[in-house]
This record gives C-alpha cells, sequence and structure tokens, in this order.
C-alpha cells in the first residue's frame, strides 16, 4: 500500500487539529515581551524551577477584554491551546483567557483598578439610578447550574415577574467573555432592571467581576443594574459599579418584591377602609330609612289631626250663635240674660232680641205657654 505524502501547509493543519485536544492552563513568569503593529501580544512565559520557556500569543482582541498588563516578571496564568504558526514553523501557545496568578498580585492590581475607576467617579452615589418601583420585566444574568437561581426565583415567583435569563459563566477570568458578551445581548431586550448574580468565592474566583471592561458595561447600561455578587472583604468592582449591590441573590429578588408587597399591603388596608365606609353608609342608610318611617308616621298623623281640627271647626261653625242668626234665628235675653224658656221672663219685662244684623227693645205683653200632650193611662 503506498504510503500518503502530505504537503507542509496539510500536516501543519492536521498537527494544529490534534494540538487542540492539548488545552491547558499554564502558570509562568513574563519575559520578552511584544507587541506587533495589529496590538497582538508576543511573550515567553519562563518556569520559575528550571526557566523552561514557551512562547504564547494572544491577540489584541482578547488582550484588550481581560485588563491584564503583560509586562516582565508578572506572574500569570493563559488559557489555550498550543499552535504551529505555518508562516514561521513555529509552535506557540495560543491564549484565549490571561489573568494574574497569585492572591497577592490580584489583590494588588485589584486595589490599582479600584483607586483608577474611583478618581473617575464610576463608584460615586451621585450617579447611581434608582431602582424602579413596581418593575416587572427584569433582566437576569447568571448562571443556569448555580444554586442561587432557584432562589432568586422563588423569591419573585408571587408577583408574575417576567423573567429574561441569559446564561453566562460566572466563575474565574474565563468568565469575563461570557459575561460582556451575556450584557451586550441582553440591552436588546425591553427590560426595566437588569440583574448580575452569582455566588460568593475567593478572590480568584471573582476575578471576572474586577474586570474593567464589565465595569464600564454596567455603568452604561440603559436599565439600573443590581449587583447580587457574593463577596467577603474585597467588594468586586462591577458591585461598586452596579446601582445597587447586595450581598445576595435572595436580597435582590426581596427588595425587587417590596414595592408589591406595600402596594399588596395598602390595597389591603385601602380595602379595609371602603367595607369600613360601606358599613357607615349602610348604617346611615338605616338609619335614614327607620327616620322615614318615623317621618312617614309623623305625616299620617299629622293628616288625621288636621282632619280632626276641620271636623271640630266645622261644628264649632254650626254652633255658633252668630251662624244660627244668620239662617234667621234670634236670641232672646232679659237684663243680660239668655231666655231659655218662658219661665225665664213675665210680663212687663224689657227684651233684648238680637238678630244677624242688630238689635230689638220689646216688651213683654203676654206670654203663652205650651200645654204639654197627657200621656194615656
Amino acid at each position: 500500500m503506498e504510503e500518503k505524502i502530505f504537503s507542509v501547509s496539510d500536516y501543519i493543519q492536521i498537527l494544529n487539529q490534534g494540538l487542540k485536544g492539548f488545552a491547558a492552563k499554564i502558570m509562568g513568569e513574563v519575559s520578552e515581551i511584544s507587541f506587533g503593529p495589529t496590538g497582538h501580544a508576543y511573550f515567553t512565559l519562563k518556569d520559575e524551577k528550571d526557566e523552561s520557556l514557551i512562547r504564547c500569543v494572544i491577540w489584541k482582541s482578547i488582550y484588550d477584554v481581560y485588563g491584564v498588563e503583560l509586562k516582565e516578571g508578572v506572574k500569570v496564568i493563559a488559557t489555550g491551546c498550543p499552535e504551529i504558526y505555518a508562516p514561521w514553523g513555529k509552535l506557540s501557545f495560543k491564549c484565549r483567557v490571561i489573568e494574574y496568578a497569585g492572591e497577592g498580585v490580584l489583590k494588588k492590581e485589584y486595589e490599582k483598578l479600584k483607586d483608577r475607576l474611583a478618581k473617575e467617579g464610576l463608584f460615586a452615589e451621585l450617579r447611581k439610578r434608582p431602582i424602579p418601583q413596581y418593575a416587572q420585566r427584569i433582566g437576569l444574568i447568571t448562571s443556569k447550574q448555580g444554586a442561587v437561581l432557584a432562589d432568586f426565583l422563588n423569591n419573585l415567583a408571587r408577583f408574575g415577574f417576567k423573567i429574561t435569563m441569559i446564561d453566562s459563566r460566572v466563575e474565574g477570568q474565563a468568565a469575563v467573555a461570557d459575561l460582556l458578551d451575556s450584557i451586550k445581548t441582553i440591552k436588546k431586550e425591553k427590560i426595566e432592571a437588569l440583574v448580575i448574580m452569582r455566588g460568593g468565592g475567593s478572590l480568584e474566583s471573582m476575578q471576572a467581576f474586577n474586570n474593567e471592561s464589565l465595569v464600564r458595561e454596567i455603568i452604561d447600561f440603559p436599565v439600573p443594574v443590581i449587583a447580587a455578587i457574593g463577596h467577603h472583604k474585597d467588594v468586586p468592582l462591577a458591585a461598586l459599579a452596579a446601582d445597587l449591590a447586595v450581598s445576595t441573590p435572595s436580597m435582590a429578588a426581596i427588595i425587587l418584591c417590596k414595592p408589591w408587597e406595600q402596594a399588596s399591603s395598602f390595597l389591603k388596608e385601602y380595602e379595609n377602609k371602603i367595607m369600613s365606609f360601606y358599613d357607615r353608609v349602610l348604617e346611615n342608610a338605616g338609619f335614614l330609612i327607620d327616620w322615614q318611617r318615623v317621618a312617614s308616621g309623623f305625616s299620617s298623623l299629622l293628616i288625621a289631626i288636621k282632619q280632626q281640627l276641620d271636623h271640630s271647626q266645622e261644628i264649632i261653625y254650626l254652633r255658633n250663635p252668630e251662624t244660627q242668626l244668620k239662617l234667621g234665628y234670634s236670641i232672646a235675653r232679659v237684663d243680660g240674660r239668655l231666655i231659655r224658656s218662658v219661665k225665664n221672663t213675665k210680663i212687663g219685662q224689657d227684651l233684648e232680641v238680637s238678630l244677624a244684623d242688630g238689635e230689638i227693645i220689646s216688651r213683654v205683653r203676654n206670654i203663652n205657654k205650651k200645654h204639654e200632650k197627657r200621656k194615656k193611662g
């Protein structure tokens, strides 16, 4: 069987394909640093034990993202895989992530970046925006694998929030690129507030949240940002830049829910006031109905009294002597005394006879008595 012969370029491609399986993190001290005309960084990592060397390259677009200043003597961790650069035929370690190594260096670089950004006013309280009350459309950037996600969502469930979530890496320096891409993606969504969250961790594991590019993206984000990034001593710079920083995702959920809880409490209070008001109205209506009944009874009584008065007035009118005089009757008096019988006067006395239109004075000349009929025995 004839042995296959490869061209140089084909063989290098085969080698590079195989070399992808040797992806790794390597740590060493930077030496022989140089930058190409396009901004790509070329440097050598040296092993501090035996001074073994490996050549490395990192593209400008990646170098700018991670904010690591490559200079001789700095200890870094590079993540990537080896690759043969065909035009030169040289093997280089192609970096896709670069970070400082050692907590002492991390702490020093953290403080340096923090001071520089603080002098720009990026952490000032005056530039922080209030979290909108009664927000419903919430953006969320976190890892869907994290236990904190369930805590956050469970606290929001009862108020029907609409969550737009972007799944992102949140662990270590390698998470920077994911976080930046997630922010750019969620910017296109219609949200009222953004929550970026993860649990606590070491300074090394929190490196993505101490990144200058991420800080500036948070500051320039179109709606308020809540950082729920757990920490111990050193507050992540992303939390300092956020409009509101809380220690846990559960606390972020509580803050978003608080206005709705207050509104619910107010509504309950107003409901009680309204019900109390209507109880008083109904009670007053009962009094009014009773008063209407009393007034109705009183009105009936007045009608009955008026009818009685009218009847009495008619009787008085009919029994008024003057009324009788107008009907043709007269009244006789002797010495001012009313004569009701012939026995009340005698012959020779003067009579005063009252008529409707005056009086007549006359003298009694004769008295005729009516004879009573004898009772049959």
